[in-house]
């Protein structure tokens, strides 16, 4: 599960990338780790704001977090800070 996420993760950065969102560089090795840190945090992940902007959010490490194949890899504070931004920023589901 932990190398489909991450190869998710990467998938999405990449998009989001190609949409001219700016990222900051994850090695692959530190992407959960840094994944855990972010949403164990108060600041959004990289992009969260431009992609809320373009309507994109499900490119976004929240939208990911509570995507129902990786969400055992996220404790519930997690997962939870992870919906609470997304639903703050308007991300619908489905």
């Amino acid at each position: 599960m932990e190398e489909k996420f991450i190869a998710a993760w990467a998938a999405a950065r990449q998009q989001a990338q190609t949409l001219g969102v700016r990222m900051r560089p994850v090695a692959p090795e530190q992407a959960l780790t840094s994944a855990r840190r972010i949403l164990d945090g108060r600041r959004l992940s990289d992009g969260f704001s431009a992609l809320a902007e373009q309507g994109r959010l499900d490119l976004s490490l929240e939208a990911l977090a509570v995507d129902r194949r990786f969400t055992g890899l996220f404790t519930d504070e997690q997962a939870n800070e992870a919906l609470t931004r997304l639903l703050e920023a308007g991300y619908r589901f489905g």
